[in-house]
C-alpha cells in the first residue's frame, strides 16, 4: 500500500500529518520524503540518514574536433538545450532533459553522453527501527523529478528485500514534483486548512491530481475556525473528509521543538491513530491487506 500525504500549498501541517502517522502506522511502513527541496522529515522521526548516493543526470558532451556544426542536434532538441552561437552548439545543461535525441541525431559522433549531479538519494532507519527515504536536491539544479525517481528505484530495491507500506511526504502544491511524488498512490490524503488561501489551493491539487486517476481524500488541520466552505467543496467533489486536527497552541510549539503530533498528548494521538485506520481502510480494497 502506498499513500502520499499531500497539499495544495505549503504550510498546512503536510509533512506534520506524514511524521505522525509514520510514527502510528498500526504496520511496517517506510517513509519517504519527495519534497526534495526543503527535506526534513528525517529531522522529525529522528532518523540517522546511513548512507548517501550521488544521483546524475546523463546530458550530451560536445568534442569541438568532430562537430560540423550542422545544427542537427539543436533542431532535435524539444527543451532549446543546444543553440547554435558559433562554429559549434552552446550546451545548456540546466534545460536538458535527458532524452538522448541529440546523440541519436548527430552524425559525426560529436556528442557523447556526460552527467550532471542532480542531488543525493539518502536512505536511514528511526530509533525504532522503520526505514526513511529521501532525496536531496542539488542547490541551483531545477528538475526534481529525476531525482524524485531516483529515490524511487532505492526504495523499490529496499522493499523487494523487506516487503512495508509506504507513506510519503509529497511536496506541496500542483506542479510536476508533486504530481511525480503521488503518481503511484493507493490514496492520496489531502491536508488543508480552513482559509481562503487553504481552499483556494486544495481546489488546485485536487484538480490537477484528479487527471492522474488517484483516489483522494482530505484532512482538515487547524479546525475549529470556519471549516464549512472546505466541507462544502469535499462533499461537492466527493472527498471524504478523514480527520479534523483542532487548532492547539501545544501542536505549534511541539513542532517548533522537533516533536511529532503523536507526542503532544494522547488525545492526539489518539487521533493520528484513527486517522491511520480510516486511510488503510479506504485504500485497502476488500478482503486485501497487501503491502506495497
Amino acid at each position: 500500500m502506498i499513500i502520499a500525504v499531500a497539499s495544495g500549498k505549503g504550510g498546512t501541517g503536510k509533512t506534520t500529518v506524514a511524521a505522525g502517522l509514520a510514527r502510528v502506522w498500526p504496520r511496517p511502513v517506510v517513509a519517504v520524503d519527495f519534497d526534495v527541496e526543503a527535506p526534513n522529515l528525517d529531522l522529525f522521526l529522528n532518523a540517522t540518514m546511513t548512507r548517501e548516493i550521488q544521483a546524475t543526470l546523463p546530458v550530451p558532451r560536445i568534442d569541438p574536433a568532430l562537430c560540423t556544426g550542422c545544427g542537427a542536434c539543436r533542431d532535435a532538441c524539444a527543451f532549446n538545450a543546444l543553440a547554435m552561437v558559433g562554429p559549434v552548439p552552446m550546451l545548456f545543461p540546466e534545460l536538458c532533459h535527458a532524452c538522448g535525441g541529440c546523440l541519436l541525431r548527430c552524425p559525426t559522433g560529436a556528442l557523447v553522453e556526460d552527467q550532471r549531479l542532480l542531488g543525493e538519494v539518502l536512505e536511514g532507519r528511526t530509533p525504532r527501527g522503520g526505514r526513511v527515504f529521501a532525496g536531496r536536491l542539488r542547490i541551483g539544479e531545477a528538475h526534481a523529478p529525476p531525482l524524485m525517481r531516483k529515490v524511487r528505484v532505492a526504495l523499490r530495491a529496499s522493499l523487494a528485500q523487506e516487503p512495508a507500506d509506504v507513506l510519503i511526504d509529497a511536496p506541496p502544491g500542483a506542479s510536476c514534483p508533486a504530481l511525480e511524488a503521488v503518481r503511484d498512490a493507493d490514496l492520496v490524503v489531502l491536508v488543508t486548512e480552513p482559509t481562503p488561501f487553504g481552499l483556494h489551493d486544495l481546489r488546485l491539487a485536487w484538480g490537477a491530481m484528479k487527471g492522474l486517476g488517484r483516489r483522494m481524500a482530505v484532512v482538515i488541520n487547524r479546525a475549529g475556525f470556519d471549516d464549512q466552505g472546505v466541507r462544502t467543496f469535499c462533499a461537492e467533489a466527493g472527498l471524504p473528509v478523514l480527520a479534523a486536527l483542532p487548532f492547539d497552541r501545544d501542536v505549534a510549539e511541539a513542532y517548533a521543538r522537533g516533536r511529532t503530533l503523536d507526542e503532544v498528548g494522547p488525545e492526539h494521538a489518539g487521533r493520528l491513530r484513527a486517522l491511520a485506520q480510516a486511510i488503510t481502510a479506504l485504500a485497502t480494497p476488500s478482503g486485501e491487506t497487501a503491502h506495497a
